[in-house]
């Protein structure tokens, strides 16, 4: 696992405006994690849980994630590559500019990269934090998946 930033605490966190949080470790994306993902949201779309149709009738030859399943591994990977101590919860509050740029087929490896863009103060101490976040496919030329993800930090 790779070894995440530790931010003191809240208050701290506009000190480390503008820092490269690095890369997550890889993940495989397996068929049963996307079945998983199908059952959860209802899109049991062929081109995502039915492997022999895929292969035969799919313009990438096997099954791909879902778009928003990899959008959804964020809050799932972020810990290995930062943590905030000292707080009592954070809040999602939003996604900007999010492209989904390839398909992540079935047996990829997945890893999350993350910048920490922005952070705004708002009342009672908390913080609001931008994260310019990349979602890499071993082996591809270019991110998979980009946006900007928004957070509230609260103390």
């Amino acid at each position: 696992m790779a070894n995440p930033l530790i931010i003191p605490d809240v208050a701290s966190l506009p000190e480390y405006e503008g820092t490269d949080l690095g890369v997550t470790d890889w993940h495989e994306i397996d068929q049963a994690k996307i079945d998983a993902f199908a059952d959860a949201t209802g899109d049991h779309q062929w081109i995502h849980v039915d492997p022999e149709r895929a292969a035969a009738d799919s313009p990438f030859g096997t099954t791909v994630a879902h778009g928003y399943m990899t959008i959804a591994l964020a809050p799932v990977l972020l810990p290995e590559i930062v943590e905030v101590a000292k707080l009592s919860q954070i809040v999602n509050i939003g996604l900007d500019k999010v492209r989904l740029r390839e398909p992540v087929k079935v047996g990829s490896r997945l890893r999350l990269g993350a910048v920490i863009k922005n952070v705004r103060p708002m009342k009672g101490g908390a913080m609001r934090l931008a994260l310019d976040v990349r979602f890499e496919v071993d082996g591809a030329k270019r991110p998979v998946c980009t946006g900007e993800l928004v957070f509230v930090y609260f103390p």
